[in-house]
């Protein structure tokens, strides 16, 4: 497991990473969010050894990041940002490099490159250079190389940033199979992340924790969780529908998207608004109940408005 103890960085007079503890367990995926300037990059660089903290400490599996660096991050893959890699290798050269700078020799290195290859779908463009690459197949290189020793836990910093939809998509489920035996902590700004491939999150501000939670958890703190919206043609009785046992308020949304019926804290009003709709005839075209929207508690939280 991994485990943050009161780690801390000061820069001058200005502490970037606030006596952040947490920890995680094997098979979790780790949303780790936080607006710019939040002390996530310095949190990472900390973990990964390539920065020392002020105070604190991090453990991989027992190995503290500060005393026993190389074993923990023999223990470690990386995928930094923007997944830099050198341009005008080619794909099997570039990860036979890695390897070799990992240790691996002759067979073993090749059947390492084979291995973390085939993991990620890259046997196509293996003799293709990097850069003759899309952005989507420069991720797989990226993801390959993290993964060329196998290591126990993965450190993926913005996996799919500046992919589109559909190569996003794939990288999210090449990071929900490796999930199966690693750690994985995405670092991301990207809220939509969390929901789709993390099975937790935990949220930081001005490089404290201020959120640990499932995604549900936290969708579950918006003032949305469990509201109503309803869309029809036929005029909504705003009145009728606040009355109802459970209703905080009612929103217009804007034109051609309905109304919002907010729920009180613990409350589910579906039942009655669809009771009253029965009641009253109205030719409802959309009826949806939200689970909470994730980017309001975000900005909640990250403004300090939240406890």
């Amino acid at each position: 497991m991994i485990e943050l103890d009161k780690l801390t960085k000061r820069f001058a007079q200005h502490t970037a990473v606030d006596a952040l503890s947490f920890s995680v367990q094997p098979g979790e995926v780790l949303g780790f969010l936080g607006p710019n300037g939040a002390g996530k990059s310095t949190t990472m660089k900390m973990l990964t050894g390539f920065l020392a903290p002020t105070s604190g400490t991090a453990r991989l599996f027992g190995h503290d990041i500060r005393t026993r660096t190389l074993q923990a991050q023999r223990l470690i893959g990386y995928l930094p940002e923007g997944a830099p890699c050198y341009a005008d290798m080619t794909v099997r050269g570039f990860l036979e490099f890695i390897a070799e700078v990992r240790g691996y020799r002759g067979a073993d290195r090749r059947a390492r490159v084979a291995a973390a290859a085939a993991q990620v779908e890259l046997d196509a463009v293996l003799g293709q250079t990097i850069e003759t690459l899309s952005k989507g197949f420069k991720r797989r290189v990226g993801l390959a190389q993290a993964i060329l020793h196998d290591p126990r836990v993965l450190i993926l910093d913005e996996p799919t940033d500046g992919l589109d939809p559909n190569q996003k998509h794939q990288v999210r489920q090449l990071i929900q199979g490796l999930a199966r035996d690693k750690i994985v902590i995405v670092s991301t700004h990207i809220l939509e992340e969390v929901t789709a491939v993390c099975t937790r999150a935990v949220v930081i501000a001005r490089g404290r924790l201020v959120a640990d939670g499932t995604p549900y958890e936290l969708e579950s703190r918006s003032r949305y969780h469990q509201a109503v919206t309803l869309v029809s043609d036929d005029p909504l009785d705003e009145i009728a529908l606040a009355a109802l046992p459970g209703v905080a308020g009612v929103e217009r949304n804007e034109p051609g998207r309905g109304i919002t019926v907010l729920a009180k804290p613990g409350a589910v009003i579906f039942p009655p608004i669809s009771a009253l709709i029965a009641q009253q005839g109205w030719a409802v075209k959309e009826l949806d109940v939200e689970r909470g929207r994730l980017d309001e508690v975000f900005r909640t939280l990250t403004r300090g408005e939240a406890q």
